[in-house]
Protein backbone atom coordinates (compact mmCIF):
# COMPACT_ATOMS: atom_id res chain seq x y z
CA UNK A 1 0.00 0.00 0.00
CA UNK A 2 2.66 2.63 0.46
CA UNK A 3 4.31 4.40 -2.62
CA UNK A 4 7.98 4.26 -3.44
CA UNK A 5 9.50 7.67 -3.64
CA UNK A 6 11.85 8.83 -6.21
CA UNK A 7 15.14 7.75 -5.96
CA UNK A 8 16.20 11.43 -6.43
CA UNK A 9 14.06 14.90 -7.06
CA UNK A 10 13.41 15.44 -10.82
CA UNK A 11 14.19 11.62 -11.72
CA UNK A 12 11.12 11.54 -13.45
CA UNK A 13 10.49 14.78 -15.07
CA UNK A 14 14.05 13.63 -16.41
CA UNK A 15 12.77 10.59 -17.74
CA UNK A 16 9.83 12.55 -19.50
CA UNK A 17 12.67 14.62 -21.44
CA UNK A 18 14.58 12.02 -22.32
CA UNK A 19 11.60 10.20 -23.71
CA UNK A 20 10.91 13.21 -25.67
CA UNK A 21 13.91 13.50 -26.95
CA UNK A 22 14.28 9.70 -28.03
CA UNK A 23 10.95 10.01 -30.16
CA UNK A 24 12.26 13.39 -31.90
CA UNK A 25 15.31 11.32 -32.84
CA UNK A 26 12.98 8.66 -33.92
CA UNK A 27 10.75 11.22 -35.89
CA UNK A 28 14.32 12.86 -37.63
CA UNK A 29 15.31 9.43 -38.62
CA UNK A 30 11.85 8.55 -40.56
CA UNK A 31 12.17 11.62 -42.40
CA UNK A 32 15.88 10.74 -43.50
CA UNK A 33 14.65 7.08 -44.87
CA UNK A 34 13.97 7.51 -48.58
CA UNK A 35 11.55 4.81 -50.58
CA UNK A 36 10.25 3.21 -47.53
CA UNK A 37 6.38 3.28 -47.29
CA UNK A 38 5.24 4.31 -43.71
CA UNK A 39 3.33 1.20 -43.01
CA UNK A 40 5.99 -1.17 -43.91
CA UNK A 41 8.54 1.13 -40.97
CA UNK A 42 5.21 0.59 -38.54
CA UNK A 43 5.42 -2.91 -39.19
CA UNK A 44 9.56 -2.97 -38.08
CA UNK A 45 8.59 -0.68 -35.21
CA UNK A 46 5.54 -3.43 -34.06
CA UNK A 47 8.08 -6.44 -34.43
CA UNK A 48 10.64 -4.52 -31.99
CA UNK A 49 7.19 -4.17 -29.51
CA UNK A 50 6.24 -7.98 -29.62
CA UNK A 51 10.18 -8.90 -29.19
CA UNK A 52 10.73 -6.98 -26.25
CA UNK A 53 6.97 -7.48 -24.64
CA UNK A 54 7.09 -11.44 -25.27
CA UNK A 55 9.55 -12.10 -22.30
CA UNK A 56 7.38 -10.02 -19.96
CA UNK A 57 4.16 -11.67 -20.62
CA UNK A 58 5.76 -14.93 -19.76
CA UNK A 59 7.62 -13.64 -16.60
CA UNK A 60 4.57 -12.05 -15.15
CA UNK A 61 2.15 -15.21 -16.87
CA UNK A 62 -0.38 -12.35 -17.77
CA UNK A 63 -1.68 -15.10 -20.81
CA UNK A 64 -1.44 -13.42 -24.42
CA UNK A 65 -5.39 -12.72 -24.41
CA UNK A 66 -6.32 -11.03 -21.00
CA UNK A 67 -9.66 -11.34 -19.34
CA UNK A 68 -12.43 -12.05 -21.16
CA UNK A 69 -14.53 -9.31 -20.44
CA UNK A 70 -11.47 -6.52 -21.46
CA UNK A 71 -10.45 -8.70 -24.69
CA UNK A 72 -12.94 -6.61 -26.85
CA UNK A 73 -11.41 -3.17 -24.89
CA UNK A 74 -8.08 -3.97 -25.69
CA UNK A 75 -8.67 -5.42 -29.34
CA UNK A 76 -9.83 -2.02 -29.98
CA UNK A 77 -6.93 0.22 -28.36
CA UNK A 78 -4.38 -2.10 -30.16
CA UNK A 79 -6.44 -1.24 -33.48
CA UNK A 80 -6.93 2.41 -32.63
CA UNK A 81 -3.10 2.44 -31.64
CA UNK A 82 -1.48 0.68 -34.31
CA UNK A 83 -3.63 3.53 -36.81
CA UNK A 84 -2.44 6.15 -34.88
CA UNK A 85 1.10 5.35 -35.35
CA UNK A 86 0.74 4.24 -39.12
CA UNK A 87 -0.89 8.34 -39.54
CA UNK A 88 1.37 9.33 -37.65
CA UNK A 89 4.64 8.01 -39.83
CA UNK A 90 2.71 8.92 -43.12
CA UNK A 91 2.48 12.33 -41.53
CA UNK A 92 5.80 12.57 -40.61
CA UNK A 93 6.66 11.77 -44.06
CA UNK A 94 4.84 14.64 -45.91
CA UNK A 95 4.94 17.81 -43.74
CA UNK A 96 7.27 18.95 -41.52
CA UNK A 97 8.20 17.74 -38.76
CA UNK A 98 7.53 20.56 -36.21
CA UNK A 99 4.19 20.89 -38.10
CA UNK A 100 2.84 17.46 -37.41
CA UNK A 101 4.72 16.95 -33.91
CA UNK A 102 2.65 20.25 -32.40
CA UNK A 103 -0.98 19.30 -34.54
CA UNK A 104 -0.28 15.49 -32.09
CA UNK A 105 0.68 17.44 -29.62
CA UNK A 106 -3.20 18.36 -29.24
CA UNK A 107 -3.97 14.56 -28.30
CA UNK A 108 -4.60 15.64 -24.28
CA UNK A 109 -7.50 18.33 -25.49
CA UNK A 110 -9.00 15.49 -27.57
CA UNK A 111 -9.07 13.34 -24.46
CA UNK A 112 -10.66 14.97 -22.39
CA UNK A 113 -13.53 15.56 -25.00
CA UNK A 114 -13.86 11.87 -25.58
CA UNK A 115 -13.96 10.96 -21.63
CA UNK A 116 -16.60 13.50 -21.60
CA UNK A 117 -18.76 12.02 -24.44
CA UNK A 118 -17.94 8.31 -23.75
CA UNK A 119 -17.20 8.10 -19.51
CA UNK A 120 -18.81 10.76 -18.58
CA UNK A 121 -16.51 12.79 -17.24
CA UNK A 122 -16.49 16.22 -16.16
CA UNK A 123 -16.30 19.03 -19.32
CA UNK A 124 -16.38 22.42 -18.19
CA UNK A 125 -16.09 25.98 -20.10
CA UNK A 126 -11.95 25.85 -19.61
CA UNK A 127 -11.92 22.41 -21.66
CA UNK A 128 -14.37 23.97 -24.45
CA UNK A 129 -11.58 26.80 -24.29
CA UNK A 130 -8.70 24.77 -24.34
CA UNK A 131 -10.29 22.43 -27.33
CA UNK A 132 -10.84 25.79 -29.19
CA UNK A 133 -7.48 26.90 -28.36
CA UNK A 134 -6.01 23.53 -29.85
CA UNK A 135 -8.22 23.73 -33.16
CA UNK A 136 -6.88 27.32 -33.75
CA UNK A 137 -3.38 26.29 -33.51
CA UNK A 138 -3.97 23.37 -36.02
CA UNK A 139 -5.62 25.64 -38.92
CA UNK A 140 -2.62 27.99 -38.22
CA UNK A 141 -0.41 24.85 -39.03
CA UNK A 142 -2.67 23.57 -41.86
CA UNK A 143 -3.26 27.20 -43.53
CA UNK A 144 -6.08 26.07 -45.60
CA UNK A 145 -6.69 28.39 -48.77
CA UNK A 146 -10.52 29.10 -48.05
CA UNK A 147 -8.67 31.40 -45.30
CA UNK A 148 -5.30 31.83 -46.07
CA UNK A 149 -5.23 32.32 -50.10
CA UNK A 150 -3.88 29.48 -52.21
CA UNK A 151 -0.17 30.03 -51.94
CA UNK A 152 0.76 29.42 -48.51
CA UNK A 153 4.17 29.83 -47.03
CA UNK A 154 6.10 27.56 -45.49
CA UNK A 155 5.06 24.35 -47.23
CA UNK A 156 7.42 21.64 -47.36
CA UNK A 157 6.49 19.82 -50.67
CA UNK A 158 2.72 20.55 -52.73
CA UNK A 159 0.52 21.65 -50.52
CA UNK A 160 -1.75 18.85 -51.49
CA UNK A 161 0.69 16.68 -49.51
CA UNK A 162 0.94 19.36 -47.00
CA UNK A 163 -3.16 18.68 -46.62
CA UNK A 164 -2.96 15.10 -46.37
CA UNK A 165 -0.40 14.77 -43.69
CA UNK A 166 -2.36 17.62 -41.77
CA UNK A 167 -5.35 15.13 -42.13
CA UNK A 168 -3.57 12.06 -41.04
CA UNK A 169 -1.82 14.05 -37.97
CA UNK A 170 -5.08 14.71 -36.94
CA UNK A 171 -6.95 11.14 -37.51
CA UNK A 172 -3.80 10.18 -35.66
CA UNK A 173 -4.26 12.19 -32.85
CA UNK A 174 -8.04 11.74 -32.47
CA UNK A 175 -6.60 7.61 -32.36
CA UNK A 176 -4.50 8.23 -29.99
CA UNK A 177 -7.16 9.88 -27.45
CA UNK A 178 -9.28 6.83 -28.24
CA UNK A 179 -6.64 4.58 -27.15
CA UNK A 180 -6.43 6.90 -23.18
CA UNK A 181 -10.07 6.66 -23.44
CA UNK A 182 -10.41 2.95 -23.25
CA UNK A 183 -6.93 2.63 -21.25
CA UNK A 184 -9.18 4.33 -18.31
CA UNK A 185 -11.98 2.24 -19.09
CA UNK A 186 -9.88 -0.79 -18.72
CA UNK A 187 -7.89 0.57 -15.67
CA UNK A 188 -5.39 -1.41 -13.81
CA UNK A 189 -7.40 -4.64 -14.45
CA UNK A 190 -4.97 -5.39 -17.76
CA UNK A 191 -1.24 -5.77 -17.14
CA UNK A 192 0.01 -2.83 -18.95
CA UNK A 193 2.42 -5.51 -21.00
CA UNK A 194 -0.59 -7.12 -22.17
CA UNK A 195 -1.56 -3.50 -23.39
CA UNK A 196 1.46 -3.28 -25.34
CA UNK A 197 1.33 -6.90 -26.61
CA UNK A 198 -2.36 -5.64 -28.31
CA UNK A 199 -0.89 -2.88 -29.66
CA UNK A 200 2.17 -4.31 -31.64
CA UNK A 201 0.32 -7.83 -32.73
CA UNK A 202 -2.96 -6.33 -34.27
CA UNK A 203 -0.64 -3.82 -35.69
CA UNK A 204 1.34 -5.73 -37.55
CA UNK A 205 -1.38 -7.92 -38.69
CA UNK A 206 -2.83 -4.91 -39.80
CA UNK A 207 0.08 -3.70 -41.44
CA UNK A 208 1.29 -6.81 -43.38
CA UNK A 209 -2.10 -6.64 -45.08
CA UNK A 210 -2.16 -3.06 -45.78
CA UNK A 211 1.76 -3.57 -47.07
CA UNK A 212 0.64 -6.63 -49.80
CA UNK A 213 -2.85 -4.76 -51.04
CA UNK A 214 -0.42 -1.18 -51.26
CA UNK A 215 2.03 -3.29 -53.10
CA UNK A 216 4.49 -1.74 -51.23
CA UNK A 217 6.27 -4.77 -49.08
CA UNK A 218 10.38 -4.08 -49.95
CA UNK A 219 13.90 -3.80 -47.90
CA UNK A 220 14.80 -0.62 -47.95
CA UNK A 221 17.91 -0.38 -51.38
CA UNK A 222 20.75 0.73 -49.03
CA UNK A 223 22.11 -0.14 -45.64
CA UNK A 224 21.57 3.02 -44.29
CA UNK A 225 18.08 2.87 -44.53
CA UNK A 226 17.91 -0.64 -42.66
CA UNK A 227 20.06 1.11 -39.93
CA UNK A 228 17.35 3.94 -39.48
CA UNK A 229 14.67 1.41 -39.62
CA UNK A 230 16.42 -0.04 -36.53
CA UNK A 231 17.38 2.58 -34.68
CA UNK A 232 13.59 4.20 -35.36
CA UNK A 233 12.49 0.53 -33.62
CA UNK A 234 15.19 0.62 -30.73
CA UNK A 235 14.19 4.56 -30.16
CA UNK A 236 10.89 4.74 -30.27
CA UNK A 237 10.38 1.50 -27.90
CA UNK A 238 13.28 3.44 -25.64
CA UNK A 239 11.11 6.81 -25.45
CA UNK A 240 7.94 4.73 -24.54
CA UNK A 241 10.05 3.10 -21.55
CA UNK A 242 11.53 5.94 -20.24
CA UNK A 243 7.65 7.82 -20.15
CA UNK A 244 6.25 4.66 -18.76
CA UNK A 245 9.06 5.39 -15.95
CA UNK A 246 8.60 8.90 -15.61
CA UNK A 247 4.83 8.13 -14.90
CA UNK A 248 5.73 5.69 -12.15
CA UNK A 249 6.98 7.82 -10.28
CA UNK A 250 5.87 11.34 -11.13
CA UNK A 251 2.88 12.89 -10.88
CA UNK A 252 0.68 12.48 -14.12
CA UNK A 253 0.23 16.78 -14.60
CA UNK A 254 3.45 17.62 -14.36
CA UNK A 255 4.69 14.62 -16.97
CA UNK A 256 2.03 15.92 -19.09
CA UNK A 257 3.60 19.44 -18.81
CA UNK A 258 7.25 18.35 -19.68
CA UNK A 259 6.03 16.37 -22.37
CA UNK A 260 6.07 19.94 -23.93
CA UNK A 261 9.83 19.59 -25.19
CA UNK A 262 8.67 17.23 -27.72
CA UNK A 263 7.53 19.98 -29.69
CA UNK A 264 10.76 21.99 -28.61
CA UNK A 265 13.00 19.00 -29.93
CA UNK A 266 10.77 18.99 -33.06
CA UNK A 267 11.58 22.46 -33.94
CA UNK A 268 15.35 22.20 -33.26
CA UNK A 269 16.19 19.50 -35.17
CA UNK A 270 13.91 20.28 -37.98
CA UNK A 271 16.28 23.90 -38.11
CA UNK A 272 19.51 21.83 -37.56
CA UNK A 273 19.05 18.72 -39.70
CA UNK A 274 16.14 19.44 -42.24
CA UNK A 275 17.24 23.01 -42.82
CA UNK A 276 13.58 24.03 -42.39
CA UNK A 277 12.95 26.87 -40.77
CA UNK A 278 9.49 27.07 -39.35
CA UNK A 279 6.62 29.97 -40.18
CA UNK A 280 5.55 32.66 -37.96
CA UNK A 281 1.98 30.63 -38.50
CA UNK A 282 3.34 27.32 -37.35
CA UNK A 283 5.06 28.74 -33.96
CA UNK A 284 1.79 30.75 -33.52
CA UNK A 285 0.06 27.25 -33.64
CA UNK A 286 2.39 25.81 -31.95
CA UNK A 287 1.88 28.14 -29.05
CA UNK A 288 -1.71 27.77 -29.30
CA UNK A 289 -1.85 23.80 -29.39
CA UNK A 290 1.39 23.96 -26.35
CA UNK A 291 -1.20 26.82 -24.36
CA UNK A 292 -4.52 24.31 -24.61
CA UNK A 293 -2.38 20.94 -23.44
CA UNK A 294 -0.64 22.43 -20.76
CA UNK A 295 -3.90 24.25 -19.48
CA UNK A 296 -5.62 20.64 -19.70
CA UNK A 297 -3.16 19.04 -18.30
CA UNK A 298 -2.16 21.52 -15.73
CA UNK A 299 -6.32 21.24 -14.38
CA UNK A 300 -6.88 17.33 -14.26
CA UNK A 301 -3.73 17.70 -12.01
CA UNK A 302 -5.35 20.36 -9.76
CA UNK A 303 -8.49 18.25 -9.84
CA UNK A 304 -6.49 14.83 -8.89
CA UNK A 305 -4.80 16.85 -6.32
CA UNK A 306 -7.94 18.56 -5.23
CA UNK A 307 -9.60 14.73 -4.94
CA UNK A 308 -6.44 13.13 -3.03
CA UNK A 309 -7.05 15.41 -0.45
CA UNK A 310 -10.51 15.05 0.04
CA UNK A 311 -10.51 11.48 0.35
CA UNK A 312 -7.87 12.21 3.04
CA UNK A 313 -10.61 14.22 5.41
Amino acid sequence: GTKKKAACPGLGLFYTVLSAFLFSVASLFLKKIEDVHSVEVSAFRCVFQMAFVLPGLIYYKTGFLGPKGKRIFLFFRGFLGSTAMVLLYYAYQVMPLADATVITFSSPVFTSLLAWIFLKEKYSIWDLLFTLFAITGVILIARPPFLFGSRATGIEGSYTDHLKGTIAAITSTVSAASTFVILRKVGKSVHYFLSIWYYAVIGLIGCVIALFVLNEWRLPHCGKDRVLLILIGVLGLGGQIFLTKALQIEKAGPVSIMKTMDVVFAFILQILFLNHLPTWWTVGGALCVVASSSGTAIRKWRQSVKKAKQNEI
